[in-house]
């Protein structure tokens, strides 16, 4: 007999369609989440093109296939996302998903990207409330913590901010996402307020230096939640978007490798997912998608797993392209150009 997950609602879901799907207890949440998760950054420009149509359409199927786990955050299309995806649970009742979002990162203007003060943390966290047409949070996020002018201040504003929230019941735990999992490490070394973390696109086919902090988190009891599998956007025959700090070489690589997929009519982000489902540590993968056509290729890996030819053709990838990769990561390149554009905005204001 299945054992059915907390978010089972009888009259939204059906026992069959998701029952091939495995849901794991994320950190000291005890949240049992699917191993596969909603993305949502695409419900904005971040990705290219969307509409509100079909991401209604894509969260409502999302949740009925038994996904139950729902990112945003107000720096995905600075707002847009969690404005999209409030509309989009307007008919969706609250107990059948959970649902994350972020503090910290906002704008484009370098000079208001981040902001992990106590009084923006308090802000951004009554507005998302608000936005998404949600009671409580399950998990609100401190944003790619490696851009604070200082872990002090995440340590002594944004974190005790947040825990205040959990108190009144409007949050019910704690996160932090990263590029750098040195650190994430390091905030959960300073803090005791921390259930899980988001690392994104370091346990991927090109990228797998989350494992080596996986038997710390779990040491805590920390939840992972493995993002952008897909390496936002490297690891799809489409390739990613312009903006990808990724430098050139790997960049080339991928493109080489979703050419060889596309010559031989597989889809380089199946593969992708195919890898993420097979490593331990996780408690699930997330996986951005505003069409229910890549939902619907995601999912199916989850279910029914790759085809004798997929299966083919995902060795051959590894060996071809992958598994002899020099430069996997474009950690501290993101970080510097901010810091850069900071100094020429800060300078061009004087």
């Amino acid at each position: 007999m299945m054992t059915l997950p907390c978010t089972f609602t009888p009259g939204f879901h059906r026992e069959n369609e998701i029952a091939k799907i495995k849901y794991n207890v994320l950190g000291s949440t005890g949240l049992q989440v699917s191993n596969l998760s909603l993305g949502t950054g695409g419900f904005s420009y971040f990705y290219g093109e969307y509409s509100l149509e079909e991401c209604k359409l894509v969260v409502e199927e999302a949740l009925k296939s038994g996904i139950n786990y729902i990112d945003t955050g107000p720096w995905y299309g600075h707002g847009v996302s969690e404005q999209i995806l409030g509309k989009c649970l307007k008919n969706i009742p609250r107990s059948a998903y959970y649902i994350a979002t972020k503090v910290g990162r906002y704008e484009a203007d370098p000079k208001r990207m981040f902001d992990f003060s106590a009084e923006k943390t308090r802000k951004s966290v009554e507005n998302s409330l608000k936005v998404l047409g949600v009671d409580y949070i399950d998990i609100m996020q401190v944003h790619d913590v490696e851009f604070a002018p200082s872990l002090d201040i995440v340590l002594n504003e944004t974190l005790p901010t947040l825990q205040e929230f959990v108190k009144e019941g409007k949050i019910r735990y704690i996160g932090v996402t990263g590029y750098p999992n040195s650190v994430l490490k390091e905030v959960i070394e300073k803090s005791n307020k921390i259930n899980c973390v988001l690392s994104y696109t370091r346990l991927t086919m090109i990228d797998q230096s989350l494992k080596q902090f996986i038997p710390f988190y779990k040491s805590k009891n920390v939840g992972i939640i493995n993002a952008s599998v897909h390496g936002m956007g490297l690891l799809t025959n489409s390739g990613p978007p312009a903006w990808h700090p990724a430098p050139e070489s790997l960049k080339i690589i991928c493109a080489n490798a979703a050419k060889f997929c596309k010559e031989n009519d597989v889809e380089l982000g199946r593969l992708a997912v195919y890898f993420a489902l097979q490593e331990e540590g996780p408690s699930t993968i997330l996986c951005g998608t505003n069409t229910r056509d890549l939902l619907r290729k995601n999912v199916d890996v989850v279910k029914n797993g790759l085809n004798a030819k997929e299966l083919k053709i995902y060795g051959e990838v590894r060996e071809r392209f992958f598994n002899n990769l020099q430069n996997t990561h474009w950690e501290g390149i993101e970080l510097e150009k901010f810091r850069s554009e900071s100094f020429v905005f800060s300078t061009n204001q004087k």
